[in-house]
This record gives C-alpha cells, sequence and structure tokens, in this order.
C-alpha cells in the first residue's frame, strides 16, 4: 500500500489545502487515537507546536480528534521538535506530536509523531494510521472522551534536559554568544540555556507574530546572525531553524560553519577526550573533505540518504552514535533520541572551551570541497538511467577525479530535473566535470 499522506518526515503542505484542513486534521487525531488504544487503553499524548499561526488551529482539531477517540493530551506551547520527543520519554507519554513545518514559510505546516521513546515511529506505524483514516470513525462516548490540561513547565524542563546534556564542569562565561531563534519555537528557550550555562547573551530572531518565522533569520537565512555577531563583537553566533532541530554557526571573524563541520568537530572532541568513535553517517551530500578528514583518523563514515530520518535508521543499524547533513540536523544518540539544534550547538562549543581552541583551529587542514550543482531540466517520462553518453561520461570523470573528487547523479523528487553534482578538491575542476556530465545529460 503506497503513502498517501505521510512523507519523509510525517505530513507537511500549505495550509488551508488538503491536507493541512481542519476537517483532515481532527479525522487524524481521531485516526492515531485508534491506533494508540490497539496497545492501551487510556493513552496520553503531547502537542507541541512552533509559532506559525496555523499553531492554535491545527491544535485544537488534533485535541478534538484525541478526545473523539478517548485519547487524553498534554499541550506544552510552543516548544522545539527535539522538546517534545524529549517531554514524550521524560512524561512515561504514548506519544508525542510536533505542529511545525520546520525552515518552510509561515503558510505552511505539518505533524510529526514521536514514539513513547522519544523516536522517529517506524513506516508501518504510519501505514497504520493511513489505514485507519480510510476507515469510518468509531466515537467514543460522552464518559469515554479524552481529557486535555497544559503543561506550564515544558520549556523550563526542556531547558535543565538540554543543559544536563555537557560535563558538569562547563563554563560559557567570558563568551558572548548571539542566538537567533528564527522567531520559531525555541525563541523562549534556547537564550536560556546559554544564559544559564554563563554566557553573556545577545538575542535575535525571539520576537514571533505567528508570521515571521524563518523570515530573514534563523539557519536558512545566517547572513542576519553574520551581522549581529559583527555588530555585538560576539564571540560566536548559533542559528536554529523554525523548529530548532538543525544548526548553523558563525565565529568573530564571520566564517559561518554549516552541519559538515560541526560534526566532524563533535566527533573530533570526542576522540580528543579518549573516547572511541565506531563510526559517523553523512548523506550523499556530505562534503567529501569530511569523509577524508575522519578516515585520516581512522574513523569511517558511511553515508544514507538525504534526510535526518535515513541518518537515524542508519546509525541505529550500526549502533553509531553521531550523524547529521550540512543543512544542520546533527544526531548524538547518547545526548538525545533526535537532531537537537541547541545540543549539538552545546556539544561544539564544548569542544571549543576544554580544548581551548577557536572553532577556526578546531577545523583546520579541513576545507571543504568546492561543489557545482547543475540541474538538468529532463523531457517528461525520460529514464536517464539509460542514457548511455550519460553513463560512458560519468566513468570517465570518476577516473578523472581519483580519490580527489566525486560525482553524484540523482533525480528530484519534486521536479522533471536531473541533479548533477560535482565535488573536486579544484573549483574549476569541479565546475569543468559538472558540466560535461550536463551536456551528456542532455543528449
Amino acid at each position: 500500500m503506497a503513502r498517501r499522506y505521510f512523507g519523509t518526515d510525517g505530513i507537511r503542505g500549505t495550509v488551508g489545502q488538503a491536507p493541512i484542513t481542519p476537517d483532515f486534521l481532527l479525522r487524524l487525531g481521531h485516526a492515531v487515537g485508534r491506533v494508540l488504544r490497539r496497545n492501551t487503553r487510556r493513552p496520553t499524548v503531547v502537542i507541541g507546536k512552533d509559532t506559525r499561526i496555523s499553531g492554535y488551529m491545527i491544535e485544537s482539531a488534533l485535541e478534538a480528534g484525541f478526545a473523539s477517540a478517548g485519547v487524553d493530551t498534554l499541550l506544552s506551547g510552543p516548544i522545539p521538535t527535539p522538546g517534545v520527543a524529549y517531554l514524550t520519554r521524560a512524561l512515561r507519554l504514548d506519544l508525542g506530536v510536533v505542529i511545525s513545518a520546520s525552515h518552510n514559510p509561515f503558510a505552511d505546516n505539518g505533524i510529526k509523531f514521536f514514539s513513547a521513546a522519544g523516536e522517529k515511529l517506524p513506516d508501518e506505524w504510519e501505514m497504520a494510521v493511513e489505514t485507519a483514516l480510510g476507515e469510518s470513525a468509531q466515537w467514543v462516548d460522552a464518559a469515554g472522551l479524552g481529557k486535555a490540561r497544559r503543561i506550564d513547565d515544558a520549556g523550563g524542563r526542556y531547558i535543565e534536559f538540554c543543559k544536563s546534556t555537557v560535563r558538569h564542569d562547563l563554563s560559557l562565561r567570558g563568551l558572548k554568544i548571539v542566538v537567533d531563534a528564527a522567531h520559531g519555537a525555541a525563541y523562549h528557550v534556547a537564550p536560556e540555556v546559554f544564559h544559564e550555562l554563563g554566557a553573556d547573551v545577545v538575542s535575535i530572531g525571539v520576537a514571533p507574530d505567528g508570521l515571521n518565522i524563518n523570515d530573514g533569520v534563523g539557519a536558512t537565512a545566517p547572513a542576519a546572525l553574520v551581522k549581529a555577531v559583527a555588530e555585538h563583537k560576539a564571540d560566536y553566533g548559533v542559528a536554529l531553524d523554525g523548529d530548532a532541530d538543525r544548526l548553523v554557526m558563525v565565529d568573530r571573524s564571520g566564517r559561518v560553519y554549516n552541519g559538515d563541520e560541526l560534526l566532524y568537530v563533535m566527533a573530533s572532541e570526542r576522540l580528543a577526550n579518549g573516547q572511541k568513535v565506531e563510526g559517523v553517517v553523512g548523506t550523499l551530500m556530505t562534503n567529501m573533505a569530511i569523509e577524508l578528514a575522519l578516515r585520516a583518523r581512522d574513523v569511517p563514515m558511511v553515508r544514507a540518504k538525504v534526510g535526518d530520518r535515513y541518518i537515524l535508521e542508519e546509525l541505529t543499524a550500526r549502533s553509531w552514535l553521531l550523524g547529521g547533513e550540512g543543512s544542520g540536523h546533527l544526531l548524538a544518540l547518547d545526548k538525545h533520541t533526535t537532531g537537537d539544534g541547541i545540543i549539538s550547538s552545546l556539544q561544539v562549543l564544548q569542544a571549543v572551551c576544554h580544548s581551548g581552541r577557536s572553532l577556526a583551529q578546531l577545523l583546520d587542514g579541513v576545507a571543504l570541497f568546492p561543489q557545482t550543482l547543475i540541474n538538468v531540466r529532463l523531457a517528461p517520462d525520460v529514464d536517464w538511467k539509460s542514457n548511455r553518453t550519460l553513463a560512458t561520461e560519468q566513468e570517465a570523470v570518476q577516473r578523472e577525479l581519483a580519490d580527489s573528487g566525486r560525482v553524484l547523479i540523482r533525480a528530484s523528487g519534486t521536479e522533471p530535473l536531473l541533479r548533477v553534482m560535482v565535488e573536486a578538491s579544484d573549483a574549476e575542476l569541479a565546475r569543468g566535470c559538472a558540466e560535461r556530465l550536463a551536456r551528456a545529460a542532455r543528449a
């Protein structure tokens, strides 16, 4: 059975258009509640959200759906996605529900779920919900309706959890840090985490109005952070996205550090402390320079498909702890069950503080390879994999690059485009090889 509603990260769309409509969301809450009641007589779920104005409508619709199926609901209000995962596990609940469209603009929204263990749920569970959505509703009677109440201390609980993931002797005293919360879910918790650890904190992106989430601020728009770090003469800047599960950092020189670089720093810090790093999971897009740098330290790296869900699957299968992607989704499974921008930034700052070296010094000798990406528009129904000219050219390019670069060719999942990416230690070489491959793809 093919999925109708669930994508790679829950259900997402434009508010007011199917499936992000109140009637569907009520049905969704009811269907999820029925699936939960197969194993638990009186389940309890927590619903958290980011700061989009549509969160009120979605929260109300889901709450009604859960109540109609006999499921109790806890409402946390705005809180980061990883905060919902934490609360679900800490409060011994049956399910965590997040209302967020992450880094998307305010007109979008979505719903994703966490298991009782604070982990992403398997495909089988999502298919069970889709099946239940296609069945007739089974409303409970008045005596069996679920109840709802608010959690007043959700933010405080999560702040304490974030602080508990670093060494007890970590102090950020003496550091001025700009925190950009993207006018999103972490606007009231992220600055407090760094402040309570001793940093001099300057906050931006902390005035949500329901419409400005991710608008010119946050991890997807780091120019605002670069400007603020310079204006305030700060040591570092930390930018989160709308639901605070991804991270970008900036240093006092204005250099922006992406997820690939920060993942390497997290692995290096563990090695420096004598910990064994069995391996690291990246994605198909992880910069080759990171792979080579890890290999030089006898740390293997494997590549998963793009998306933190696939990184998590690979980490779980290999019993490894560290993974991430260039967009800033970083996982440290001995710290949290899911990607967490605040916790990841604390891991990086811990490396800085305990080594006595700057972030730039910790990445000395690790220069990201230049990448050239060309989108080639394809005619409908063209099977690019049968293009022998492209296959021959790809083999020739890969031989030419040898160990100093790589080729990635993949179809877009949303448009009739072929994405041709070449990465090489030399920018001109990467560009030339990419153009050759693009010409072959059009042949």
